[in-house]
């Protein structure tokens, strides 16, 4: 296949049917140009691939070496661990792409401030990416040490430090809403006690109660030992076992697909079908969800998006070049997957 013709402002200029130096002052923005012919311009340009090529030799030249903090639980490839290895997929594909070097960083404890900088340091870091890992005192010894840093999947109370996650509360609420619409009113929150990410899912849970005005007694919240399948089994098959059955709860929605999937066989174990006895629901959109009896409704979490935008925001942070920036808080939004595993009620 012959190599793709390179694209400059000569040809934008005869797409857009205007002269090279308007097309150059839309674009460098140094002149003022009338908005329907700045349009025409901009179009030609994206639809040519301008756009994204420029974009993209802009990255490319921004960054050249990365550390990545990672904590020892987000490391493991396994079944139940898809959510940080898709997150971490997409990061490395980004790297690669754009021709930055990532310097992996593990450990749980051993994870301080103090060592994550000075290892940034030794490699000559433009700046630090951290996994998972929102401890106030990591966050906070970083954000006084004065690196670029952005924190994947976690939250900075103090804003100190720039981060991306998912729409964790927005998202739990319009995936509440959406059961209420299929007219469940007695419905169960799986989840466990971690971090604010998680926390920020029971409250967007509470939230379409309160917004739908309907009794929170309603709103029941169990709590599990973690995030594990095993877990979410167990925790079921004891609420269900000192309920004497679903004691009137006609969903269960689970603050993560790996508890949907334990909690579905905790249910199928007492012969509960789903979702003709009760629906179950789940969070993150990981890919075994698809495969289980019946497939799993779920709310689709933009994984693969994560790292790559995390990597453009420490990019605008080392530009910008000045402590003055505010930290910057991204968060994705999500959506829902329906499939077999949630039933509509009549009346």
């Amino acid at each position: 296949m012959p190599p793709r013709k390179k694209v400059g402002i000569k040809d934008i200029s005869r797409e857009a049917g205007v002269a090279i130096s308007t097309v150059s002052h839309v674009l460098n923005g140094t002149a003022p140009i009338s908005a329907e012919v700045r349009a025409r311009v901009v179009d030609a340009a994206r639809r040519l691939g301008y756009l994204a090529e420029r974009q993209a030799k802009a990255t490319i030249t921004a960054l050249d070496t990365v550390v990545l903090a990672v904590p020892d639980d987000a490391m493991p490839e396994n079944e139940i661990n898809l959510f940080s290895w898709t997150v971490l997929n997409g990061l490395t594909r980004e790297c690669e792409r754009r021709g930055v070097r990532l310097v992996p960083l593990t450990g749980n404890g051993s994870l301080t401030a103090r060592k994550i900088v000075e290892t940034a340091q030794a490699e000559s870091a433009d700046g630090v990416l951290l996994l998972n890992d929102d401890r106030r005192e990591v966050l906070h010894g970083i954000g006084n040490a004065g690196i670029p840093a952005v924190l994947i999947n976690g939250e900075d109370l103090e804003m100190k430090i720039d981060s991306v996650t998912p729409g964790n509360r927005f998202a739990a609420q319009l995936a509440t809403n959406w059961l209420i619409s299929q007219g469940h009113r007695t419905i169960l929150h799986l989840t466990w006690e971690g971090r604010t990410t998680i926390r920020r899912r029971r409250d967007g849970f509470i939230d379409a109660f309160k917004a739908n005005d309907l009794p929170l007694a309603d709103a029941r919240v169990l709590y599990t030992g973690g995030y594990e399948p095993k877990l979410g089994e167990k925790a079921i098959a004891h609420w269900l076992a000192e309920s004497g059955g679903l004691d009137g709860v006609t969903a269960i929605f689970c603050a993560a697909d790996n508890l949907a999937l334990g909690a579905m066989r905790a249910l199928a174990a007492v012969g509960i079908r789903i979702p003709e006895d009760v629906s179950v629901m789940g969070f993150d959109g990981v890919a075994l969800g698809e495969l289980v009896t019946p497939p799993l409704t779920t709310v689709y979490v933009p994984l693969n998006q994560m790292g790559p935008e995390a990597l453009h925001l420490l990019e605008q942070r080392v530009l910008a070049n000045t402590t003055e920036r505010a930290a910057h808080r991204l968060e994705l939004g999500c959506k829902l997957v329906i499939r077999k595993s949630v039933a509509t009620l009549s009346g």
